[in-house]
């Protein structure tokens, strides 16, 4: 799998980017890519730091955290409760047609 995508990432105190990841209902840990800015800021908000990424390089560095799927244009739950609390950062994330299907980290 040769695609690029645009994935989420975050500055660690040592000022290197690292991925964020996302974690399913199930709590499974689930890698996330996104194909437009578009859906990205959609899901992850407008001050959601990103960087381009090839499958291959994404699926290399999620591998050594146990993660085996990565999650395309996933959006979280907004609303977990009758109250209405707002899952943020890419955790909680609805199951069925919201997802999409997982691609192996083992895959390409």
């Amino acid at each position: 799998m040769s695609d690029v995508f645009l994935v989420p990432v975050r500055t660690t105190a040592a000022g290197t980017l690292a991925l964020r990841t996302g974690r399913l209902l199930t709590g499974e840990r689930v890698g996330l890519a996104f194909t437009s800015e578009a859906s990205l800021l959609l899901a992850m908000g407008p001050s959601q730091e990103w960087a381009r990424l090839g499958y291959p390089a994404m699926r290399d560095m999620l591998a050594p955290l146990g993660i085996k799927n990565v999650r395309i244009d996933a959006h979280p739950i907004r609303d977990l409760e009758a109250g209405g609390t707002a899952v943020a950062r890419g955790l909680g994330f609805e199951r069925g047609a919201a997802l999409a299907p997982a691609l192996p980290a083992s895959q390409g």
